[in-house]
């Protein structure tokens, strides 16, 4: 599946993915925890080295957790992980621009009102 197939993918049913008000609430707050620790980890990974990267792959780490326990509120769960390479490319997939997508289009709010 190239990258933009799985955008596809995981565009078809996110909104069904993303109902509870409390998951909703935490990826809100945990996805741009998300960016800041792969902005982190990156650039210290660049300019400053490994074990400056730690607290950013630490931020991720502690947001993808976060997500997650959000995720088991759902009534439908997400397809579970294939292997390693899977679940790299469909986390970085939904925090880099499913997510952001389901914001921009609205959807977080509509489905955040509708829980309500």
């Amino acid at each position: 599946m190239t990258f933009s197939e799985l955008l596809d993918w995981q565009w078809r049913d996110y909104g069904d993915k993303h109902r509870n008000r409390t998951n909703l609430l935490i990826h809100i707050v945990a996805v741009p925890l998300f960016w800041l620790g792969a902005i982190n980890a990156l650039s210290a990974l660049l300019f400053a080295g490994l074990l400056h990267a730690l607290g950013g792959v630490i931020l991720m780490a502690l947001s993808l957790f976060a997500q997650g326990k959000g995720h088991e509120q759902e009534a439908v769960q997400p397809t579970p992980f294939e292997d390693a390479w899977d679940f790299v490319r469909r986390v970085c997939a939904e925090q880099f621009v499913t997510f952001p997508r389901f914001v921009l289009s609205g959807g977080w709010y509509d489905n955040f009102r509708k829980a309500g």
